[in-house]
């Protein structure tokens, strides 16, 4: 396990780039300028030990210089004891639709976004409570195991596209079968299934698999996002949007939310439906129902001890601006006689 204590130090490798254009602009004004003094055969009698090649390779010790000591400043943690401790939670599994009809913008950004910063804030008030996440459209693909990595879990989740199913379309009852092996802990009395949905469901047997998951025990949350006036749907390529998406007669397509078939949902599995185009008010009803269910105790392992590795990179570091230092822009005698970039011919 790994961990990065200042990450915030990254945006200092925006030297490199910077180094990269200074040097190419003394490139070029060095050439100008021989230009205007002498012609290329003269220059090359008056300084016949001058190497691009080499001035090239200074460039290079210098910016891994600078990566090497950037990285110092992170200061990368790698876990070093590993113990078992004991927590209290319950278990959520977020059930998030990728269909791309959650790409519509009739709520801003666009649904998916929306349903995202739901999951995310959720999970920003969550204590020991474990989580797992699927995504589905035309079917259901497990994305986060149930975990107490609430940091994996929002990292995963901000990658989450309808690019990862393979198979379009909105089929609620596939994220649901998925839901039902899902949980790990048979001894855990509290388990939970937040669907974010705008409710298009492909589907007819929804309504069974909801009261299948009723019968094992697991409350089911709907959240619904998107209006019902509905919005155009963005053709996306490549993470492009190329127009709208329209149907085999050529016309846009309007997709809409339908919340009464996710209130059905919520009502044949013990739970409840919540509006989640207003992101406070949904995040606050779950957190409230999830402080008030009892608590499940349960074991897991976890990382109690970090070691920091900055001392390696200082000493990458210096090694780097040591070759620097000791690297000069003129040909050494070996590399004249070896000839390895032909600068020697004419």
């Amino acid at each position: 396990m790994q961990r990065l204590e200042e990450p915030i130090y990254f945006y200092a490798l925006a030297l490199l780039p910077f180094l990269l254009v200074v040097l190419l602009y003394k490139f070029w004004w060095q050439k100008r300028t021989q230009k205007a003094f002498a012609n290329a055969g003269l220059l090359q009698k008056l300084a016949p030990d001058f190497s691009v090649y080499k001035a090239t390779i200074k460039y290079v010790f210098l910016a891994l210089a600078i990566a090497s000591l950037v990285i110092a400043l992170v200061n990368p943690k790698i876990g070093t004891k590993l113990e078992t401790v004991k927590r209290e939670g319950v278990d959520i599994v977020f059930a998030l639709d990728v269909s791309k009809s959650m790409l519509s913008e009739d709520i801003a950004p666009n649904r998916l976004e929306k349903a995202k910063q739901i999951i995310l804030k959720t999970i920003d008030q969550l204590g020991s409570d474990r989580i797992g996440i699927i995504i589905y459209a035309g079917n259901s693909y497990p994305l986060l195991p149930i975990t107490t990595d609430h940091a994996a879990a929002k990292l995963f989740l901000k990658n989450a596209t309808p690019d990862m199913v393979s198979s379009q379309g909105t089929a609620i009852n596939e994220a649901l079968s998925s839901a039902k092996n899902y949980y790990n802990n048979q001894e855990q009395t509290n388990k939970y299934l937040v669907i974010l949905s705008d409710g298009e469901d492909h589907e007819e047997n929804t309504i069974e698999k909801a009261k299948e998951l009723a019968d094992e025990g697991i409350k089911v949350i709907t959240i619904g996002v998107g209006t019902e006036k509905g919005g155009v749907i963005p053709d996306m390529i490549n993470g492009y949007k190329k127009g709208l998406k329209k149907d085999k007669n050529g016309e846009v397509v309007i997709t809409q939310r339908h919340a009464q078939v996710l209130q059905e949902i919520a009502e044949s599995a013990s739970g409840f439906y919540v509006d989640g185009n207003r992101t406070a008010m949904s995040v606050n009803k779950i957190i409230d129902v999830l402080s008030k269910a009892k608590k499940t105790e349960f074991e897991t392992k976890q990382f109690s001890d970090y070691k920091s590795q900055f001392q390696w990179f200082i000493g990458l570091g210096v090694l780097w601006l040591l070759l620097d230092l000791f690297v000069f822009e003129k040909k050494t005698k070996w590399v004249k006689s070896v000839n390895l970039f032909n600068e020697n011919e004419k």
